[in-house]
């Protein structure tokens, strides 16, 4: 049986996909471990396994990343479709490891920002080293000092990760910026 072209792609894309998801997983598994959240290891992103992010995600996979960003490596709304938008927002949902799932938007555009509990913060650093560590990517403090302003954090989180991190007082950011 011949497969056309169009078919064989939607294939290849989402065993790529299955790829990439088992591969980070093992890699936060790894870094959950040496935090003491091996069981967060294990749970982690499992939405990833959803319809509401299987189907966008791995189709995004089989379009040229670079399409979704701009010269200095981010995302541009515009650019990304509203199906992956909307499987990134399911994902923050669904995701307590997420620093976003922490940020409520309340009425008169106001902003509350929760700590994050402990095995959360934990999986969160587990899942950015396992992605510092992916082909490709940027070492993760780098990573972190360029993003930190743009992250809304609870200053007991922010604390807690900058210590984690071994960021000395001179490099953390003021409990203000970026909190809200």
């Amino acid at each position: 049986m011949q497969y056309n072209k169009e078919y064989r792609n939607y294939i290849l894309q989402n065993i790529n996909y299955l790829r990439y998801v088992i591969h980070h997983k093992w890699l936060v598994f790894v870094e959950a471990c040496k935090l003491g959240i091996p069981w967060r290891g294990i749970l982690h992103d499992l939405s990833k396994f959803t319809p509401a992010e299987w189907g966008p995600r791995a189709a995004a996979l089989g379009k040229s990343l670079p399409s979704y960003l701009d010269e200095a490596g981010w995302y541009q709304p515009e650019n990304v479709d509203n199906a992956l938008a909307a499987g990134w927002l399911h994902h923050y949902h669904h995701n307590r490891h997420h620093w976003q799932w922490w940020v409520v938007h309340l009425d008169a555009r106001t902003v509350k920002v929760l700590p994050m509990t402990d095995p959360y913060r934990r999986e969160m650093l587990a899942d950015w080293r396992a992605v510092a560590r992916m082909p490709g990517r940027q070492a993760m403090l780098p990573w972190y000092r360029e993003n930190k302003g743009k992250m809304r954090l609870h200053p007991e989180t922010r604390a807690w990760l900058e210590k984690e991190l071994g960021l000395c007082d001179s490099e953390s950011v003021d409990s203000k910026e970026g909190e809200g």
